[in-house]
């Protein structure tokens, strides 16, 4: 993420803050082993939750493991009580993707949420999960 925003803008988690109380990492293998992605879920309050640190390998995009990860995470926050997910994105041409990726599984812009404040490189968004959790996509299926 250094490499394509700000150091002030970039909210991804380090390596040592995947693991403590509330927050569940998920990866996403093939069937040798190989990683495909990677998501987090940390849990902001009893019925609110935020998507961190959702990533899918360069060599997998375009294999619908991204909507793979996103659907599990989501399921995952419906069976945990929530009833909304939130997250936090960057706005260059690089994140496109997973603009388009949130969009569809019915992400709505929303202000900054939690710690968040307005910054010019972040977009962030909400999804309301009263509804349930998408389908999920082609793909590996992720691994807790």
């Amino acid at each position: 993420m250094y490499a394509t925003s700000p150091a002030e803008s970039v909210h991804a988690l380090d390596p040592a803050s995947l693991v403590g109380p509330g927050l569940t990492f998920w990866t996403a293998r093939d069937a040798t082993g190989a990683l495909l992605g990677c998501a987090a879920l940390k849990q902001l309050a009893a019925d609110d939750a935020e998507l961190k640190s959702m990533r899918t390998a360069g060599a997998a995009r375009g294999r619908g493991v991204g909507g793979a990860l996103l659907a599990h995470v989501l399921a995952e926050a419906v069976a945990r009580g929530c009833r909304t997910v939130h997250l936090e994105t960057g706005t260059q041409e690089y994140f496109a993707p997973a603009r388009r990726l949130y969009a569809r599984a019915g992400f709505v812009e929303c202000p900054p949420f939690g710690d968040y404040v307005e910054d010019p490189h972040s977009v962030f968004y909400r999804r309301d999960l009263q509804g349930g959790a998408p389908t999920p996509g082609r793909g590996a299926a992720p691994h807790g």
